[in-house]
């Protein structure tokens, strides 16, 4: 028997502190439940239920969102399962503390469920280690460049993340397991001291441990077994005092509410939410009528611009973020020196909401403004609350994205008070945050809906955004270019481009429509592109038809810019031109027509079928309907690159039909860039940023071309106007040409016509 003093003590303080520790636990679970109910509905993310709970469980199981990081995910999912799965030794525990010899009924000992315990304790404890050491070499790479400290630490992803968190999981984490298997390894000494069996059969992982204390006398391992059970307990139950406390503790409350998170993602079927963008809500109805503006009342808030105005899934998403900064590891505005970081964003809107609803400053005597040299000091003396950690304010504060206090911590607009106008205006929507989230934090969609308010409800835009909403607006182009313009691309064509409803009466007449684009019709560089494709096509001997002056601008600039209502009239009457041409197949050039017209024209009605040049280019080629040939003897071996456009890679997964194309292509050398596929770096251009000058870090498209030209590739391939015309205005020395991928298929295929005789064969 253990000590009867030291088992009636444990007894006791084991109880206490686990009745203290449900009463902290209560406490968050109500504050949590409390912050969600107050949100706005949303009722788009509750069914179809059977659909969601397979998508939750196999993405939990299978833990599919831990791409390119397969040690991580390992390591991950081996903690992920051994917490519930020693939640029964928790159990045990509190058993032990009466009787050392105690074992959970029917299944305590039985064999397969001790190798389990054996196998997930150790493997817990060990992946644990591994991601300490990971998070700790990450945190503390060393890096040559910059110079500057601050900048060194940004290149981190968990620079901004609070520390202390992290490492308070971990080590409750490495206790527990711990724990377990120490007193796996007592439990089989002292079955081996009573005369029972404790072969490796029952004790496969931890009989080794009891086999170097055999020697101690029954009492003694009974005695250490109660002690080393009361420290499991109450680590275990100090962890849930801490959380039920510290409700903002993302990297411990996420093993609940990424659960949920999951369940609730935009798409049922699991997909990330790439793509088309989410439409705007209203009283948690997606606004896909215009109409409906007129019978609204007057205040209702369009977008989000308080706290009040988020929805419960939007601080769900808040709530579950775990700080593991894989967001802020790929975003481009951050790499290139900007002040907004994804995971620095969503933490300044979550701490503001628990600020919000915990705080209140109004009795507070404290000047209005404040010197910005004496805010730290405040702030340490408790004249000035901060709602972040020390760790959260100095990543916010140091990055510029908010002052030395952080962000404001009482109820106000979100911009600027908590969201700078520069972060909210540096993203490029290029879904690199989303696509690497492992809990399906919505970060592009957070981000659309601030900017919904500041255009619809506050009239608040970059000045730059005024041309283009104008030309939109008045001429149905982002350029302000005349309609009549449209066709010039074709003006040095040697053969006819028919207009639909002009030259043919409809679309029924040819198998594609060429949707032109406003790049493809008005800059320079993308009117080669599309010049290219049409000859290809009409080369293949595939019939198709431009709308011409009818076409306008899909709306895309105006969406991502967050003017959703000039995006759903462009969008609507594009739709409508597309429905009266009889549109069926439409091929097009540009990434972001080609995304809209494919997955968000279908919100307001229009389905089309939509194919990118690429694809069908590849297809042709295939086919041997497009014949390229290798240069000349003596003209120069191509190496070639490929840039992955955001819009047509990372929000829809298209990825190989540019390389297979220029894969095809005779004598050239395909070299990848470090960050390509859907780690690819953006150019810069998305999220309306084609059309806003870069003011603070480093050129996003001079970034990239730095990455291009240190492959040694002559030619970077693009295959989207906007790439193109970002990158081939990048600064540098030596960069490598910026050519469409059209127009290098177009270069084969003359070399292939110019060689060919009368008859048609290669002289």
């Amino acid at each position: 028997m253990a000590s009867p003093v030291i088992v009636t003590v444990s007894w006791v303080f084991a109880w206490l502190v686990t009745l203290i520790a449900l009463v902290s636990l209560g406490r968050g679970i109500a504050h949590l439940v409390r912050q969600f109910s107050q949100g706005q509905p949303d009722h788009t993310r509750m069914r179809p239920v059977g659909k969601r709970l397979w998508t939750m469980l196999s993405t939990i199981i299978t833990h599919r969102e831990f791409t390119h990081k397969p040690v991580v995910k390992v390591a991950h999912w081996f903690v992920m399962v051994s917490f519930p799965l020693l939640f029964l030794t928790l159990i045990s525990g509190y058993a032990h503390l009466r009787d050392p010899r105690w074992s959970l009924p029917l299944i305590g000992t039985w064999a397969p469920w001790q190798w389990l315990v054996d196998i997930f304790a150790w493997a817990g404890l060990l992946a644990i280690i591994v991601l300490m050491v990971i998070r700790y070499r990450t945190g503390h790479r060393p890096e040559p460049l910059p110079a500057d400290a601050t900048l060194r630490k940004r290149t981190s992803r968990f620079f901004g993340s609070t520390r202390w968190q992290a490492l308070f999981v971990e080590w409750v984490i490495v206790i527990v397991c711990g724990c377990v298997v120490v007193l796996r390894g007592l439990e089989a000494a002292l079955v081996v001291a009573d005369g029972g069996d404790a072969s490796w059969w029952h004790y496969p992982l931890t009989g080794w441990i009891g086999s170097l204390v055999s020697s101690a006398a029954p009492s003694t391992l009974a005695t250490v077994i109660v002690l080393v059970s009361l420290l499991k307990i109450l680590v275990s139950m100090l962890w849930m005092i801490v959380i039920g406390v510290q409700t903002s503790m993302g990297v411990a409350w996420h093993r609940f509410l990424a659960i949920i998170n999951l369940y609730a993602r935009r798409n049922a079927d699991g997909a990330k939410s790439l793509g088309p963008a989410a439409p705007m809500l209203v009283d948690g109805e997606p606004l896909t009528d215009l109409d409906r503006l007129d019978d609204l009342p007057d205040d209702v808030p369009l977008g989000v611009g308080t706290a009040l105005d988020l929805t419960w899934k939007q601080r769900l998403d808040l709530y579950s973020c775990t700080e593991c900064g894989r967001c802020q590891e790929l975003c481009p505005a951050w790499n290139t020196e900007k002040p907004l970081s994804p995971k620095l964003l969503v933490l300044a809107l979550r701490d503001h909401v628990e600020s919000v609803s915990r705080v209140e400053l109004t009795d507070m005597d404290v000047p209005e403004e404040i010197d910005p040299g004496e805010d730290k000091t405040l702030i340490e003396k408790g004249v000035l609350p901060s709602p972040h950690t020390s760790d959260v304010l100095h990543a916010l504060s140091s990055s510029g994205a908010t002052g030395p206090l952080g962000v404001r911590d009482t109820d106000g607009p979100l911009v600027p008070d908590v969201i700078d106008e520069g972060v909210l205006w540096d993203c490029t929507m290029c879904g690199a945050c989303v696509d690497q989230c492992p809990v399906d934090i919505e970060h592009v969609d957070d981000i659309l809906n601030l900017r919904r308010h500041q255009v619809l409800m506050e009239s608040a835009f970059p000045r730059d955004l005024a041309r283009p909403f104008r030309g939109m607006e008045k001429k149905g182009n982002p350029y302000n270019q005349s309609a009549r313009k449209r066709l010039e691309w074709a003006k040095n064509l040697d053969f006819e481009v028919p207009v639909i409803g002009e030259d043919i009466e409809s679309a029924d007449d040819v198998e594609y429509v060429l949707w032109v684009g406003c790049a493809g019709a008005y800059d320079d560089r993308a009117k080669k592109t599309t010049a290219a494709l049409a000859e290809l096509l009409h080369t293949a001997g595939v019939t198709f038809g431009v709308l011409g002056s009818a076409e306008s601008c899909t709306g895309d600039p105006a969406r991502r810019a967050g003017n959703e209502i000039l995006f759903q009239m462009l969008a609507s009457a594009a739709i409508d031109t597309l429905n009266e041409a009889h549109a069926r197949k439409i091929v097009v050039t540009c990434a972001h027509c080609f995304n809209t017209i494919a997955g968000e024209f279908p919100q307001l009605g229009g389905t089309f079928e939509v194919i990118h040049h690429t694809q069908l280019l590849n297809r042709l080629v295939r086919e041997n309907r497009l014949t390229p040939l290798p240069p000349a003897p003596g003209e120069r071996h191509q190496t070639i690159t490929y840039h992955d456009p955001c819009f047509l890679g990372r929000h829809n997964r298209l990825f190989e039909a540019p390389r297979e194309l220029l894969g095809s292509l005779p004598s050239v050398d395909m070299v990848e860039m470090p960050r390509n596929r859907e780690r690819a770096l953006c150019c810069g251009a998305g999220g309306a940023r084609a059309w806003m000058e870069e003011t603070r870090g480093t050129r996003i498209a001079d970034n990239r071309m730095d990455e291009a030209r240190e492959t040694g590739a002559h030619v970077v391939a693009t295959a989207c106007p906007y790439c193109s015309q970002m990158l081939g205005s990048a600064h540098g020395e030596n960069m490598p040409e910026v050519k469409d991928v059209a127009v290098l298929l177009l270069e084969g295929v003359h070399r292939h016509r110019d060689a060919a005789g009368d008859d048609g064969t290669i002289t």
